[in-house]
C-alpha cells in the first residue's frame, strides 16, 4: 500500500508518493492497411531517437520510449506536472505480416512504422487459360 505523503515549507504543499513508480503512458496509435501491408504511427511527443527502442520478438511488437524534459542548469522547478515520462505500447502481429522487413522512421514525434505483408498474404492474381 502507497502512502501519500505531505511536506510544508513556507507554506508550500507538496504531495508525493514514495514507493510509486510512475506508469508509462500508452501513446496513441492509428493503423492503416493496405494491399501490401500495414502503416502505424503512434504519437510519442518528446522521445529523442537515442531513447526510442523498436523491438519485435515472436509475434509480439513493442514500442517504449523515455522523455526527459530538460531544465536549465542550476534550476530546479518550483512546481512541476511532469519532470520525466515514457511512453510503452505492444502489439500482437498477425502471421500474415513480415516482421523481418520492419521500416521505423521518427519525425516531429510521430513515429511510423512499415510492416509489409509476408508473400503468401499478399493478394495475387490468378491467369485463367482458354480450354
Amino acid at each position: 500500500m502507497n502512502t501519500e505523503v505531505v511536506q510544508r515549507r513556507q507554506g508550500e504543499t507538496q504531495v508525493q508518493n514514495p514507493g510509486r513508480q510512475a506508469q508509462p503512458m500508452a501513446p496513441a496509435v492509428d493503423i492503416i492497411e493496405d494491399a501490401d501491408g500495414i502503416t502505424l504511427r503512434a504519437d510519442m511527443p518528446g522521445v529523442p531517437r537515442e531513447a526510442l527502442h523498436v523491438q519485435v520478438e515472436g509475434d509480439t511488437l513493442t514500442l517504449r520510449g523515455d522523455v526527459a524534459i530538460a531544465l536549465p542548469e542550476g534550476l530546479d522547478p518550483f512546481y512541476a506536472e511532469m519532470r520525466s515520462a515514457s511512453w510503452e505500447r505492444s502489439f500482437t502481429l498477425s502471421r500474415e505480416l513480415d516482421a523481418d522487413h520492419v521500416d521505423a522512421n521518427l519525425k516531429d514525434g510521430v513515429l511510423t512504422l512499415r510492416i509489409p505483408k509476408a508473400e503468401h498474404a499478399k493478394p495475387r492474381k490468378v491467369d485463367v487459360k482458354l480450354a
